[in-house]
């Protein structure tokens, strides 16, 4: 009998190999691609010049990225704030369906495998240097500290333009990653720039980057049109300039070390500017973010311009398919997001998928200052040019309380002259528009009013867009399971803050206690009479 059946087997692997070679649509016979994503820390979207908003920032690596590859031009992250944003990037799904993750600062949860894990298990050198996923804590698998996204690559220093900017030499490091590789093997190396992240160096913009306080055509409405915010605007774009001159070295190592051709280079950032009302917020120059994409080998029409909606949640799928591992391979939890794939590989510009026509976005805790470390919940829809969000406790300071100086937003030159112009009575309105208390239901005209300052949710006119956008957003939230949306929201309150010497910051500021605040400036702390 055996001798029978054994012919049976020969013919029986190959056709199962065949089969599953269709499932999962990239075939291992085939080198698998590399990827090469990068992460700026703290970039708008409005910020790489390829887009063509701004004339003050120059990024000619983000730029040529865009020109061989694709531009997205309606890119979001679903929370605005470094732990979360990359929570989602790494894990395919939104942060409400993140449980601890879903804050800023967590204990990483282990039932979550990121897509850079899966990688490194199937074959992947996997590396990171810069910033991983941070800040928080990862945890450890069987006493061994995660690595998240992957290992460490941080040993070669060289000296910074400035004292603010990190001595890590980016670019040197990926080179000496892919001495560590096997000659065939696959990579996926992670460049997470500390930059343009704070602090900075006041007037480095126009000392050592050449530009004028004239370049900026536009100050954003909600803050001071000032010297000293367009030094501070400044400053923030030569950060920028430094993480793209670190992506056009690594996209010529790519070439010279012949690796470019298949490696899909992702460029984008985490979240939007460090400053009020961007960073930690849900507005436009918060969660809109930058995205190119380039890959040689796989692009048949370079250069396109993608109008489609896209979100975080899109990046873990994509690589996931690219290397051709489905659901079988992999232990990851389900993901919420869609495979980029099929846009990269087609022909078509503009929209090219029309369920692509909106993006969900939310927030719980971005930062502490608040009683019991609570956050700011909130959950938001973009969709035909609207923007609506439910702030879910709006008794609550959406930036953190006051007394304990706003800690959901950075220190900086541009705070500094908010607040002392509600201070001194000269103005309040920046001071309502970035600090302020609101109201429970928001609702602007992103082309119209791309700023946010103009609030249409109490307007009968607006009252059916408002009404069928509320609708969508809460069918689809409930559909993925949002705790918000069963009545169990509290939970995100009760996850603890995984920095132990900021944990309770507000109780333990309250009784006397000095408590360091390093990311926010002294002066920021209000003096609360009674």
């Amino acid at each position: 009998m055996k001798k029978y059946m054994w012919p049976c087997f020969l013919f029986v692997i190959p056709a199962l190999a065949a089969l599953k070679m269709n499932v999962n649509e990239t075939p291992r016979s085939e080198k698998r691609p590399n990827i090469l994503f990068c992460i700026a820390d703290d970039a708008s979207m409005q910020h790489m010049s390829a887009y063509g908003l701004t004339g003050w920032v120059q990024t000619p690596g983000f730029d040529r990225v865009a020109r061989e590859g694709i531009l997205f031009k309606n890119a979001f992250t679903p929370n605005a704030k470094c732990s979360p944003s990359r929570a989602c990037i790494l894990t395919g799904r939104n942060p409400w369906q993140l449980e601890d993750a879903g804050n800023h600062v967590p204990f990483f949860p282990a039932k979550f495998i990121t897509w850079v894990e899966e990688l490194g298990r199937n074959g992947y050198q996997t590396g990171y240097t810069g910033k991983g996923w941070a800040p928080g804590n990862a945890g450890k698998t069987d006493g061994v500290p995660r690595m998240l996204t992957g290992r460490e690559f941080n040993s070669i220093k060289m000296a910074a333009p400035t004292k603010s900017i990190s001595p890590v030499n980016y670019a040197a490091n990926l080179r000496e990653f892919l001495k560590t590789k096997k000659s065939d093997q696959p990579f996926c190396f992670w460049y997470g720039g500390h930059e343009p992240h704070r602090v900075y160096e006041y007037g480095s913009g126009i000392s050592k980057g050449n530009k004028k306080l004239s370049d900026i055509t536009k100050v954003p409405s909600y803050w001071p049109d000032n010297e000293t915010v367009r030094n501070d605007m400044l400053d923030y774009a030569y950060e920028i300039e430094y993480f793209d001159q670190h992506l056009v070295r690594m996209l010529d190592i790519l070439k010279e070390s012949g690796e470019l051709e298949n490696t899909i280079i992702v460029v984008t950032s985490d979240n939007g500017m460090p400053f009020p009302r961007v960073k930690g917020h849900i507005y436009e120059y918060d969660n809109h973010l930058p995205l190119a994409i380039m890959w040689q080998k796989g692009l048949r029409k370079p250069g396109r311009k993608i109008s489609d909606y896209v979100s975080f949640i899109d990046f873990a799928p994509t690589f996931l398919e690219a290397a051709g591992l489905g659901s079988g391979d992999q232990r990851m939890q389900p993901v919420e997001g869609k495979s980029l794939l099929g846009i990269i590989t087609s022909e078509k510009d503009g929209n090219t998928d029309k369920t692509r026509d909106h993006v969900l976005l939310g927030k719980e805790r971005t930062d502490v200052g608040r009683p019991h470390d609570w956050g700011y919940p909130v959950r938001a829809i973009i969709k035909n040019d609207y923007i609506f969000s439910i702030n879910y406790k709006p008794d609550r300071w959406p930036a953190g309380n006051p007394e304990t100086g706003y800690l959901d937003t950075d220190g900086s030159p541009t705070k500094t002259e908010i607040l002392q112009a509600k201070r001194n009575k000269t103005n309040s309105k920046w001071w309502d528009l970035s600090f302020g208390k609101k109201t429970d239901e928001e609702l602007y005209h992103i082309r119209k009013d791309p700023d946010a300052v103009t609030n249409l949710a109490a307007d009968p006119a607006y009252a059916k867009i408002k009404n069928e956008l509320r609708k969508q957003l809460e069918q689809e939230l409930k559909k993925q399971g949002d705790p918000r949306m069963s009545g169990k929201g509290y939970l995100f309150d009760q996850y603890p803050y995984a920095e132990p010497n900021s944990r309770n910051f507000y109780e333990r500021f309250m009784k006397g206690e000095k408590m360091k605040a390093g990311w926010v400036n002294e002066t920021d702390f209000e003096v609360i009479r009674e």
